[in-house]
């Protein structure tokens, strides 16, 4: 398979300008994809067009990623149906540092390689362009017919949209004739979300300058029930480990549905199509063994974190999810504790009270974690409650300061997936 074929083959192409497949079998072409500044760090939606960059440089193509640091002042209307609150430039250069710094993990900015990755910020070209250069040198060679038919305004014109949004894909049209200009860049890619967007782009180049640019986009991702992609019952899952732990991307990608798995294997891994193929044969035989599942959390989870974090977040599972012993629980530290306990229900106990010891039972009751003594009573007695992964025997048994975690905390478990975190103060 070539480029174009294999990613078509992967899930990664929607729309394509003919020609383009042609275009980068014939010679080393530099392509770009644009990011938006809207927060300080990208989220597994972002990871569309990071995987087409890292396939476009893996082929021996030359990539560019560009964060818009003007593009963001103005707001993209694709997919909106209204218009976003403006951040401040300050934001927004903050933002750029932090989505640059996440971008060197996954391309080779090597200045020595000609395919090296370059990253540019359109603030850099449109700070010293004044609005009436703008609207002679660029608006003039795009019609607002033409600009009206694009699927982001229609959907956008019972609503209302200001001229802000109805500029912008003006503004990213003329970063595609920019860099092409100045950067000899040929390629552009998105979303599908974006295709209008780009295809001014294009339609830019050729009237200016009587230049060819390509283009291609990737199907926009859905869940199988229908839902969106990348959200939780807790939002986005980004890719910043300070806003989402790894464990808790890793369990994101542990949790996927079947039809999901084989979906996301082939958009987000480098995994070649006959070992995916093979995979997916395996997994069918024997879906609860989750094979799909695990192999994909594996690739994304090592891509965007490291195996460390991999091998940490396998070992949290496993102290969860199997029967791990209470050592297990005791070689974490408190930031890993906490990380693993992300969601799980919490409530205090005094730390005086635990001094004299607590009877397991008014514990159970006091905190909340059983409704009643009765109930707690039941289920010690059926040998349902476990303190730090150890079952607790007996009635009258005593919670002391000697079973706390990092000095602090106590994990009860009821039945086998009912998590519940104490906390000593």
């Amino acid at each position: 398979m070539n480029f174009i074929e294999e990613l078509t083959w992967r899930g990664l192409v929607q729309d394509i300008i003919p020609g383009t497949s042609e275009q980068l079998e014939k010679e080393m072409t530099t392509g770009y994809v644009g990011f938006d500044p809207t927060s300080d760090s990208l989220h597994i939606g972002s990871l569309v067009p990071i995987m087409l960059l890292m396939h476009l440089q893996k082929a021996g193509h030359k990539p560019i990623a560009l964060v818009g640091g003007a593009t963001g002042m103005v707001g993209d209307p694709s997919g909106k149906s209204e218009e976003r609150n403006m951040l401040s430039a300050e934001q927004i250069d903050f933002n750029v540092q932090g989505i640059k710094k996440q971008l060197g993990k996954f391309l080779q900015f090597d200045t020595t390689e000609k395919n090296g990755a370059v990253l540019v910020n359109n603030y850099d070209w449109f700070k010293d362009f004044s609005f009436l250069d703008f609207i002679r040198d660029v608006g003039k060679h795009i019609t607002v017919n033409y600009m009206l038919s694009k699927d982001s305004v229609q959907k956008r014109l019972e609503t209302g949209m200001s001229f802000t949004e109805f500029s912008y894909q003006l503004v990213q049209g003329y970063d595609f004739f920019h860099m092409h200009q100045h950067l000899g860049v040929k390629l552009q890619m998105g979303g599908s979300d974006q295709w209008g967007n780009i295809v001014t782009g294009t339609e830019l180049i050729r009237k200016k300058s009587g230049g060819e640019a390509f283009a291609f986009t990737a199907p926009l991702l859905k869940k199988a029930d229908g839902g969106k992609f990348g959200k939780t019952e807790s939002g986005n899952v980004w890719l910043d480990p300070s806003k989402t732990s790894p464990y808790r991307f890793y369990q994101f990608w542990l949790n996927v549905s079947d039809t999901d798995a084989e979906n996301y294997i082939k958009v987000f891994t480098f995994v070649p199509p006959t070992e995916i193929d093979a995979l997916i044969a395996e997994h069918q035989q024997a879906p609860h063994l989750r094979l799909l599942q695990k192999r994909l959390s594996q690739e994304v989870t090592v891509m965007v974190h490291s195996q460390q974090d991999y091998e940490f977040a396998v070992k949290a599972s496993q102290i969860l999810f199997s029967d791990t012993t209470a050592d297990a629980l005791l070689s974490l530290d408190e930031t890993q504790l906490l990380d693993i306990m992300d969601g799980v229900p919490s409530f205090t106990t005094s730390m005086s009270a635990l001094n004299e010891g607590v009877n397991i039972i008014q514990l159970l009751s006091d905190t909340g974690i059983f409704p009643s003594k009765n109930e707690a009573k039941k289920m010690v007695s059926s040998g349902g409650v476990s303190i730090n992964k150890v079952k607790v025997d007996s009635l009258d048994y005593h919670v002391t300061p000697s079973v706390l975690l990092n000095g602090k905390y106590i994990l009860v478990q009821k039945g086998k997936k009912n998590y519940h975190l104490v906390i000593a103060e």
